[in-house]
């Protein structure tokens, strides 16, 4: 999604504690940001926050990192976090944000992170052929996840694109991932993981005008 220029952005981005601002200085050693051993995941394309925000504030035993490459959209993540967290007097200690492309992320993260699980939510789908690689559902995306990403780690993948949906389950299956949860109405799809899903704005715009969420969980 494309986002105008904040003015704001820089100055705040720029004072804000819980933003990483050198992350390749913290490959493989991503433990220390948050100093516990708590379970760390990823967000990647966190978009204005409104999933991170939600995730973070209700699973303060997690450690979230929300990764995105647009800096205006860092900036609106960075409001919303620090809002959420406020309304529940909680301080910021299991949330980071990070500016960054994540075709490249395997600059950042390596098999010493221990990644344990990662979301995606509602990417980019780029239809045009040239630009599938770009997915980051992508085999060469999904390759380059299974090099931080521990046995036995998860992705959680939504989307309201058909085709999208359906290219990502054979990027799953080629790069040898199990898919062990599928629906194409996650909205009318009773399990466990269901009943925690948070709805993001993307969401629920799509929900409103009867575009069914797709949805897949997949293991390594």
């Amino acid at each position: 999604m494309r986002i105008r220029k904040k003015k704001w952005v820089d100055e705040e981005l720029e004072k804000c504690g819980f933003l990483i601002k050198n992350p390749e200085e913290h490959i493989g050693n991503w433990k220390s940001i948050f100093n516990n051993e708590k379970p760390i995941y990823l967000e990647l394309g966190c978009g204005k926050g409104g999933f991170g925000s939600k995730f973070g504030i209700q699973n303060l035993d997690e450690n979230l990192i929300c990764i995105d490459e647009a800096k205006a959209m860092l900036g609106l993540a960075k409001r919303k976090i620090e809002k959420e967290y406020s309304e529940h007097n909680q301080e910021i200690n299991n949330i980071c944000i990070v500016l960054y492309d994540i075709e490249r992320i395997f600059q950042i993260f390596n098999e010493n992170d221990k990644i344990e699980r990662i979301y995606i939510n509602f990417c980019n789908p780029w239809p045009r052929g040239k630009h599938k690689k770009r997915r980051l559902t992508h085999s060469r995306q999904l390759e380059q996840y299974k090099k931080f990403l521990v046995q036995g780690g998860e992705i959680f993948f939504k989307t309201d694109d058909d085709e999208l949906f359906e290219e990502s389950l054979d990027y799953f299956n080629e790069t040898g991932f199990k898919i062990i949860e599928k629906t194409y109405d996650l909205h009318n799809y009773i399990s466990e993981t269901s009943r925690e899903n948070i709805v993001t704005e993307h969401e629920k715009m799509f929900s409103d005008q009867g575009i069914k969420i797709k949805f897949l969980r997949a293991v390594l």
